[in-house]
């Protein structure tokens, strides 16, 4: 099963027809899908402190959590699709990095805090960002955002293959590019 993430509050934004057309390209291919929309969820990106206190165990009091748990577990593939924000993914996925892929559940620390993945069952991920600036400004000045933090998370909890698709300069984009990027998902070998 594919499970596509979105990170994004608002559903007039390209994002969500970077999601329509996703969708569209999972569907063409008869594949299963669900999808994790966190903030029609409702997600609460915040670490408590009783949160916290269960960390080290891998739970959570968070109903969510156990929600997205069950998913992660049957997933085969992610889409993760989000905007990029002052050089940085929204906090609400960094709270959903921080809050579901628990120890015990996500991955085990090792020695000298190296982590084995617990989720091999999920073989690759997509990434679909947009953001003000293009993707080698991010890679080059910000620090790469996606492939130095988000890849970084992902393969820590077990996935081996990655890409990274990205509409930068999204206020200015023309038309034309914009159905380029939404066509180029479309034909996504999910």
């Amino acid at each position: 099963m594919i499970t596509i993430i979105l990170s994004h509050p608002w559903h007039g934004s390209f994002n969500k027809a970077l999601l329509d057309a996703t969708i569209a390209g999972i569907t063409a291919q008869q594949k299963e899908y669900t999808i994790i929309d966190l903030y029609k969820d409702g997600f609460n990106p915040v670490m408590t402190e009783g949160e916290l206190a269960l960390f080290a165990k891998g739970e959570s009091t968070d109903p969510l959590v156990k929600k997205y748990h069950d998913i992660l577990k049957r997933s085969t593939e992610l889409v993760l699709l989000f905007p990029i924000w002052w050089s940085f993914p929204p906090a609400m996925l960094k709270g959903f990095f921080d809050k579901v892929f628990l120890p015990h559940f996500a991955y085990e620390e090792g020695k000298l805090g190296l982590l084995t993945g617990l989720l091999p069952n999920i073989e690759k991920a997509t990434v679909v960002t947009t953001a003000g600036a293009p993707k080698w400004y991010l890679r080059f000045f910000c620090g790469n955002p996606v492939a130095g933090t988000v890849r970084r998370v992902l393969v820590s909890i077990g996935v081996k293959k990655f890409q990274w698709l990205h509409c930068g300069n999204v206020k200015s984009t023309s038309p034309k590019q914009r159905q380029k990027l939404l066509r180029r998902l479309e034909l996504s070998n999910y």
